[in-house]
């Protein structure tokens, strides 16, 4: 499973990283301990459970996982993971009055993926709601939701192709955006004075539009001359950058203006009627 948004959920107010691994929803042990355990050395205390459940004949060995999540750096660490029937076994040694109502989220969160994995348009659904509730319109929303769409496809098609590593992932992406926009994605994020926040959410229509643009040009490349290993693969992706950066090029001149800005999509008059919305309730 590639790399995005639904990598991450919340459990009253706590984030809790997660990843698709082997048919279901593996869980950041530490991010649950520390949603549950009323402590501020997370880690050590995981350490001491650790041993607690051994004794108690529960191997962590066995039973943990060591997979790659996204850490507060941006990088990809391995991380101690259990699944959600094991994450249930964690919980239980646990004294926190949190423990049943997370079982209960732990448990909803199981059912939704494999609801979404029958039916995708749920999955969609459950994305436009919460973009919804952010203070993006209907059309911005159409449009982001499609954006995943095309990446995925062309995520796909470099799979396929024999690209697998993270960072050619991370490159390709990168020199697409560079002859897009003349800016890899790490520069972009800087122009809008953007840290780990995900930057195509805070592109305005036109700058989501070229992105596609981009990448389903790099796509159509990659399947008409099918592109074979990452050299090739990488060709593609520069060519579908290209052929959306002329685009771009173009309709600055039609427009007088930069498609690139520092602005934010939600503007600030949007930002200050949500604010007022929240207020009132």
């Amino acid at each position: 499973m590639n790399p995005s948004d639904k990598a991450l959920v919340v459990f009253q107010g706590k984030k809790i990283r997660r990843t698709w691994f082997n048919d279901e929803w593996w869980f950041s042990v530490v991010d649950i301990v520390g949603a549950l355990a009323q402590t501020d050395r997370t880690r050590k205390y995981w350490a001491d459970l650790k041993n607690k459940l051994q004794d108690e004949g529960f191997e962590p060995s066995e039973k943990i996982g060591q997979l790659k999540l996204k850490a507060d750096d941006g990088k990809l660490r391995l991380t101690d993971c259990a699944n959600t029937k094991n994450m249930f076994r964690i919980i239980q040694s646990i004294p926190s009055p949190n423990a049943e109502p997370f079982k209960q989220w732990l448990a909803q969160v199981g059912y939704d993926r494999v609801q979404e994995i029958d039916n995708p348009e749920l999955a969609q659904k459950r994305m436009k709601e919460l973009y919804k509730s952010k203070g993006y319109s209907d059309d911005w929303i159409e449009k982001r939701v499609r954006g995943i769409a095309i990446r995925d496809e062309l995520t796909d098609e470099w799979n396929k192709r024999g690209v697998q590593e993270e960072r050619d992932y991370a490159i390709l992406t990168a020199e697409i955006s560079k002859a897009t926009f003349g800016m890899i994605p790490s520069e972009y994020k800087k122009l809008k004075g953007l840290k780990k926040e995900n930057l195509r959410d805070h592109m305005d229509d036109l700058e989501l539009i070229f992105s596609m643009l981009g990448e389903r040009v790099s796509t159509e490349i990659t399947q008409k001359e099918n592109a074979q290993g990452y050299s090739e693969v990488e060709h593609a992706a520069k060519r579908g950058g290209k052929a959306a950066g002329n685009a771009r090029k173009e309709t600055e001149k039609e427009l007088g203006r930069p498609i690139s800005t520092k602005q934010n999509y939600i503007s600030e008059p949007e930002k200050k009627k949500k604010l007022q919305h929240k207020n009132k309730k």
